[in-house]
């Protein structure tokens, strides 16, 4: 697997930084679809890897330009998807240095994603249950199997 970015502490001026760069985990090539816009795409991808602990609280993420390129992407769409995260309190700028996750965005991420699974997804997997004569104990030996 390759990495982008640097495994050194990342520093400004002579001084670290408070958290070293840390590569970029998905470094797969992202596959859009035409369902949502690209930039909340991307910031779905960036809050994947923060859920899933790549990035913790107050870790550096990749920069704007680094992000774009690993995506390939226009660096305007990734100034947007970055510029989304910090109005949604997911990550912070520290100006001239780059962008950190906030405290609390694992949280507030979680708290996103469980509401609308809960108003979107499971409304249809249900119906979907109902359709096909799928009871909850044929769910949950299948939830097991997979544990």
């Amino acid at each position: 697997m390759s990495l982008c970015f640097s495994l050194r502490p990342a520093t400004f001026g002579s001084l670290p930084l408070h958290s070293p760069l840390k590569p970029f985990h998905s470094l797969q090539k992202m596959i859009f679809t035409n369902d949502k816009a690209i930039y909340l795409q991307m910031a779905d991808r960036l809050c994947d890897e923060i859920l899933a602990g790549h990035y913790k609280a107050d870790d550096r993420i990749p920069s704007v330009r680094d992000y774009a390129v690993t995506l390939e992407v226009n660096i305007n769409t990734a100034v947007k998807t970055y510029e989304h995260l910090a109005r949604e309190g997911i990550i912070y700028n520290r100006r001239g240095i780059g962008y950190f996750v906030t405290p609390e965005a694992r949280e507030q991420i979680l708290q996103r994603r469980r509401a609308t699974f809960r108003s979107q997804a499971l409304p249809e997997l249900f119906r979907q249950m109902k359709l096909l004569g799928i009871g909850i104990e044929e769910i949950q030996r299948a939830w097991q199997s997979e544990s």
